[in-house]
């Protein structure tokens, strides 16, 4: 059954009335979720959703959703090729099909009478559903022509390891959600509208702290342990959405309000890095673990001091920090929104484990964001000994769809 045979029953609608602690939510979840599961320890009482289930996120905007949200608990991210012999017409009606079911999943509905009923249970959990575009889909649909500058191949860099198999793509979906199932409910989904019309060429799977896990929003923890995100641009920064989204007026009108995406799988040496003491450790990123504050004081959020020097007349944050030279002011202002999961795909036979950062850059332009600050990282980061690029792709990621409009519409039949 395909999404034109829905059934417009809301999963919230199964388990009763969202209520006060649903409404709660819709402010809270866009706060960074610090809200406790209500009647969690006491199902039988038929309590409402709590505050991580009622949060939906509207699927039509300015902007594709699962750009600007906070981070989201569980993610999977899966890349496509057209299949042999489809083209533009095959593309037009899978992008109809993928943007219908994730209007309905976003919004807690089931996708058909043939719904998995795997999140019958649950609300939206905040739920949301991204696509792009890779360089090769402009070849498969004859639509050269339109295919941004943007698109072009990223450089190649000394640190990269990468796996020809997991990288790139035809076509790219980033799902993330409050919940595991309701994630893994969409990510069915979407690959069963796929069809015949695409086939999965990679897929990753993802995971960062969940909601109410700390005692107030905060900036996310990765895997080393490391407070991660601190520096990225914020939405009340004068010149946020020229660095994050495609302006009107560019040279492929389709890609107004749109971003693009870099994707890459980056390994952590986690064994390496826990051998290290703390006080090295520090050094290398260059701000302390235990709140995120740089070496030169304050809090997390306190700028940091670049020139200054300590006793011994060295400089505090060595020249080789991460955060030093990852700082928009040594990289000619380039920033990129970094929006990440952590992974961990088990233990390896040699005992070490496959796990570190699925690392997803947004920017206006590539060549303006993330390439600049990785070639400088390439060249002398004090944390490349300790991580590995297994993985890559850049996704033109156009804008959100309108009312009546399907993602990727101004593109396919303009």
């Amino acid at each position: 059954m395909t999404v034109n045979d829905h059934v417009d029953i809301s999963r919230r609608q199964l388990l009763g009335t969202v209520g006060a602690a649903g409404a709660t939510g819709l402010v809270l979840g866009a706060a960074g979720g610090a809200a406790t599961y209500a009647g969690a320890s006491a199902p039988e009482s038929g309590t409402a959703l709590a505050t991580v289930g009622s949060t939906a996120v509207p699927f039509r905007g300015a902007h594709q959703a699962g750009i600007l949200q906070p981070l989201q608990a569980r993610g999977h991210l899966v890349a496509f090729d057209l299949a042999p012999g489809a083209g533009r017409k095959e593309a037009v009606a899978l992008m109809r099909r993928w943007s219908a079911a994730a209007e309905l999943l976003t919004a807690g509905k089931p996708v058909g009478e043939g719904d998995s009923g795997v999140a019958l249970d649950a609300g939206p959990c905040s739920l949301t559903v991204t696509f792009g575009f890779g360089a090769s889909f402009f070849d498969r649909t004859g639509l050269v022509a339109r295919r941004p500058v943007e698109l072009d191949p990223l450089p190649a860099f000394s640190s990269d390891r990468l796996d020809p198999k997991r990288s790139n793509g035809d076509l790219w979906v980033q799902i993330g959600a409050d919940d595991s199932l309701v994630a893994f409910h969409a990510l069915r989904a979407i690959q069963k509208e796929a069809g015949a019309a695409a086939k999965v060429r990679w897929q990753m799977n993802g995971f960062n702290r969940s909601p109410g896990a700390t005692a107030h929003p905060m900036t996310a923890r990765n895997l080393m342990g490391q407070v991660d995100g601190t520096g990225n641009p914020k939405p009340s920064e004068p010149d946020f959405q020229e660095r994050v989204f495609v302006a009107a007026g560019g040279a492929q009108p389709w890609m107004t309000g749109g971003s693009y995406a870099v994707v890459r799988r980056i390994r952590m040496l986690l064994d390496d890095w826990e051998r290290l003491p703390l006080k090295q450790q520090e050094r290398v990123i260059g701000r302390r673990k235990s709140d995120g504050a740089p070496l030169t004081g304050g809090s997390e959020t306190t700028e940091i001091d670049l020139d200054m020097t300590g006793p011994d007349g060295r400089l505090v944050v060595p020249d080789n920090a991460h955060a030093r030279i990852s700082a928009p002011e040594q990289n000619g202002g380039a920033a990129m929104l970094r929006r990440p999961f952590s992974f961990h795909d088990g233990i390896g036979p040699d005992g070490t484990p496959d796990a570190g950062l699925l690392f997803i850059a947004w920017q206006a332009d590539p060549l303006k964001g993330f390439v600049p600050v990785q070639r400088k990282l390439d060249r002398g980061d004090a944390l490349s000994p300790f991580i590995r690029h297994e993985a890559s792709g850049l996704f033109a990621v156009p804008g959100g769809p309108g009312e009546g409009e399907y993602v990727g519409q101004r593109l396919l039949e303009a």
